[in-house]
Order: C-alpha cells, then sequence, then structure tokens
C-alpha cells in the first residue's frame, strides 16, 4: 500500500469514527479490562479465527502473570484450541478454569509435552525460569510463546538461541504493548507504508502503577524478575527495532535506580536508557513504577516516532483528562494534524499470523532473530546500567 492509498484509508476510518453509532458497535471488549495494574492486562478483541476448529492445538502452563490471559484470549480469538492448563498452584489453576471453562487440568508439564496434538505451549512463569521453561518445551518438538521477558541472564538467551536452531522450534514472546495494543499494530503499518518517511529516532515512556499489595514475592526478587530494563523495558527496546527498522543496536546509555521503594531494595522503580541502532536511527526509553492513583489506568503508555516527513504519536491506554479509551493514534506531516482513535478499527492480527507461522513454519507475526534480539538488548541495557541512588 502506498502513503496516499494508506491516508485515504485513514481518512476513511477517521470519518466512520466520527458517527457515534459505528464507534459504539465498534468498541472492543478490552475497554472493560482491569485496570488497577498492568499485571491483569488481558485485552480482548473480535473473534477472526485463520483456522479452522481442531486444527491448531495448544496448552496453558505456568500461570505466575497475568498476561496468560492476554496470551490466551489472543490466539483463541484467531481460532486456536486451549487444550491444556498446568502450574504447581491449585488455586491459580482454578481461577483459570472459571475464566476458560472445558480446559483440561495436566498433573505436570511433561503430561502436556507428552500429548502430540499440541503445537504451541503459551506461558508466563516467573522471568528467571521461562527460558529453561522455553528450552524444555522446544526440545519436545512444540513451539513456545512466553511473556516477556524473556529471559534474565544473556546465558538463557544463548542457550535458546541453540536449541531454537537445532530443534526448528519458534520461541516467540508476548510483547503486549505493540502486539496487543491496536494503536501499536497500526503504527507499524503507517510506517511500512511510508507515512511518515524514515524513521530517525523512537521515544518509548511505559510508566507503571506499582499496586504493591497485589503483586507476588517474585516481583520484589532482583534475580528473579531480571530488573527493570530487562523486564518492562523489553516492550520498549521491541518497539524500537520494529518501528526503526533496525537489526541491532548499541547501549549508548542505561541507568536504574530505586527512589522510593526502600522497604523493598532490590525493586528497580525506575529505568531509562538511550540506543543508537545499526541504521543511524537512536532510541530514548523511560519506565518507571510511578503511575499516581489518580490516573483512570494502569500507566500512560505513549510511544513518539520521529521520522523525515513527519511524526507519529501514541497514547495507548488512555488520552489524559480528555479520553478514557484507548488506543489513540496522532500524526502531524506537511498536510497537518490528524487525530485517529483506532479503538476497535484494527484488531490483534499477530494471534492469527502466529498460529499460521506454527503450522506453515513462517515467520509472518515475528521473526526468531528479531524476538532474539529484542532480548539481547534489554538483557546489555541492564548489564550496563549504572544505579542513580544511593
Amino acid at each position: 500500500m502506498n502513503r496516499r492509498n494508506f491516508l485515504a484509508t485513514s481518512a476513511s476510518a477517521c470519518a466512520a469514527i466520527a458517527i457515534p453509532g459505528a464507534l459504539a458497535s465498534a468498541q472492543p471488549a478490552s475497554q472493560g479490562f482491569q485496570k488497577s495494574d498492568g499485571m491483569n492486562y488481558a485485552p480482548q478483541g473480535k473473534p477472526k479465527p485463520v483456522v479452522k476448529p481442531g486444527e491448531f492445538t495448544f496448552a496453558a502452563a505456568h500461570l505466575d502473570h497475568g498476561h496468560i490471559n492476554g496470551q490466551c484470549n489472543g490466539l483463541i480469538e484467531a481460532g486456536g484450541g486451549l487444550k491444556w492448563v498446568f502450574d504447581p498452584d491449585a488455586q491459580k489453576v482454578a481461577a483459570f478454569c472459571q475464566r476458560y471453562p472445558g480446559v483440561k487440568i495436566a498433573r505436570s508439564l511433561d503430561e502436556i509435552l507428552d500429548d502430540p496434538s499440541v503445537q504451541l505451549i503459551a506461558a508466563a512463569a516467573v522471568p528467571n525460569v521461562r527460558g529453561p521453561i522455553g528450552c524444555r518445551v522446544m526440545q519436545a518438538g512444540k513451539d513456545y510463546f512466553t511473556d516477556k521477558t524473556p529471559f534474565t541472564e544473556m546465558a538463557q538467551l544463548d542457550e535458546a538461541r541453540r536449541i531454537a536452531a537445532v530443534t526448528k522450534r519458534k520461541y516467540m514472546v508476548y510483547f503486549s504493548e505493540r502486539l496487543h495494543t491496536e494503536s501499536g499494530m497500526y503504527a507499524t503499518d503507517l510506517i511500512q507504508a511510508g507515512v511518515i518517511g524514515k524513521v530517525i529516532h523512537v521515544l518509548g515512556l511505559g510508566p507503571h502503577r506499582l499496586n504493591r499489595a497485589s503483586r507476588p514475592a517474585w516481583f520484589f526478587k532482583r534475580k528473579e524478575y531480571g530488573g527493570i530494563l530487562c523486564d518492562i523495558g523489553s516492550h520498549q527496546f521491541e518497539q524500537f527495532l520494529t518501528y526503526s527498522g533496525a537489526t541491532d543496536a548499541t547501549i549508548a546509555h542505561a541507568a536504574i535506580g530505586n527512589f522510593a521503594n526502600p522497604e523493598t531494595p532490590e525493586l528497580e522503580d525506575f529505568g531509562e536508557a538511550s540506543l543508537t541502532g545499526n541504521n543511524a536511527s537512536s532510541n530514548y526509553i523511560r519506565v518507571d513504577w510511578f503511575t499516581p492513583n489518580g490516573l483512570s489506568t494502569w500507566g500512560d503508555g505513549r510511544i513518539v516516532i520521529l521520522g523525515t516527513k513527519g511524526t507519529i504519536e501514541l497514547r495507548k491506554y488512555v488520552d489524559i483528562a480528555r479520553d478514557k479509551t484507548t488506543d489513540h493514534v496522532y500524526i502531524v506531516d506537511d498536510k497537518g494534524e490528524r487525530h485517529l482513535p483506532v479503538a476497535g478499527k484494527v484488531g490483534y492480527r499477530f494471534f492469527g499470523e502466529l498460529i499460521l507461522d506454527s503450522l506453515q513454519r513462517t515467520e509472518k507475526a515475528m521473526t526468531q532473530a528479531h524476538a532474539f534480539k529484542a532480548a539481547e538488548l534489554c538483557l546489555r541495557a541492564q548489564a550496563q546500567a549504572s544505579w542513580l541512588t544511593r
């Protein structure tokens, strides 16, 4: 699609959105997701199956992060059949079964791995065991779809790269801040269509609400969650690679700190990093746990993308003080200023593409090299980060 046709399509979308009835009918179910913190972020879209019933079977395992619900929602809406669930915690399993009636309870991960009908396992384990679990899954001949961050140590990434190369299985990552936001996916299309020209810089802001009382013990243990740049920073590095087109980057600056949580000294509540891509693009990210209680959602996540012909700004989860709906896209170029509220207009195509990639052994949803490079950058930034506070 060329730039002129893409903008014409965008204009048509704006016209449709301006009609209240059209907006109401298109409003996605994700508007009702839990807004207290990002751990409960589990968007629901419209069913758009890419396979017939029974053609793609997956399982869920290790339910330590609420993102597992978003992972499963996306796969089910794309036509996947959820067969099994496993977690050592019976309460987590019971809650999951209530949400997904009919799923079978496995006695162990091995029971799922031994089922030849299962093609992919979705998991949201404690971060420091995500890598080893993924290697087991791939060695069992199945694809793996883990919550971010996919690794907490470089050795885990190295081992996953080795096993993926040997087994030819997929190690995919749920970078939800792009893959499960309609504005994030729409920006991907805008950039690929050349709407703002060559991307020069990507600014990524990922504030989150701490909501301390709801967090599990591992959340506050550095060895288990991996550090703030490794954890929630991983979203930002993936977006930089996608929007800029860079395939590698150097870490120009990285810093972390604990400014307001002395009772949990291993928690990093602030992180920042600057990167330079191998195509001369650059990036600055800031992630933190300082979302005020007055915000209507768990974080005012934003992306600003500078191109040679214009800018795109994404206000993903809220347009503060004006509109509490999600997925606002702002475009400025030589022709003017546009605001495109795209909630309910784009969908979540990643999940259907992932299912087809798993069946056809293609890489349309995300290349393995891209997933591993995003993981590598967050690990490198975390390892390189200086400590800001004492």
